[in-house]
């Protein structure tokens, strides 16, 4: 326990002065983090719970997931030639190339930022 830790009394008993953690708004990846240490990670997750980081935690890990998900995206389609180009001649064939590295760059977070 913190040695910051106040009481106040209520009849004969002191009850710690608890507050509730800051509750930082996380998009789907924070969301699928905690998932995942709560299913897997159980004493990871209650350790940070109760330390009042996993708001934070979730926060940074959402922000993280969501640049790599946008850096992976552009640098794989330039890699594999899906351009403007593309798009204006075959939507089509832009919209499976697109999709399917999405999923690839989805993949690759869940893998190294999500599942660790």
């Amino acid at each position: 326990m913190s040695a910051n830790l106040t009481y106040h009394r209520e009849g004969d008993y002191l009850i710690p002065d608890l507050a509730a953690p800051e509750d930082i708004p996380t998009g789907i990846w924070g969301v699928r983090r905690r998932d995942y240490l709560k299913r897997y990670r159980n004493g990871i997750y209650t350790g940070m719970l109760l330390s009042g980081k996993l708001s934070a935690h979730l926060a940074e890990i959402d922000r993280q997931a969501t640049e790599m998900l946008e850096r992976l995206t552009r640098q794989m389609a330039a890699e594999q030639g899906v351009t403007e180009q593309l798009k204006a001649q075959d939507q089509m064939a832009w919209v499976v190339a697109m999709n399917n590295i999405r999923n690839a760059a989805e993949e690759v977070i869940l893998n190294e930022s999500i599942y660790f």
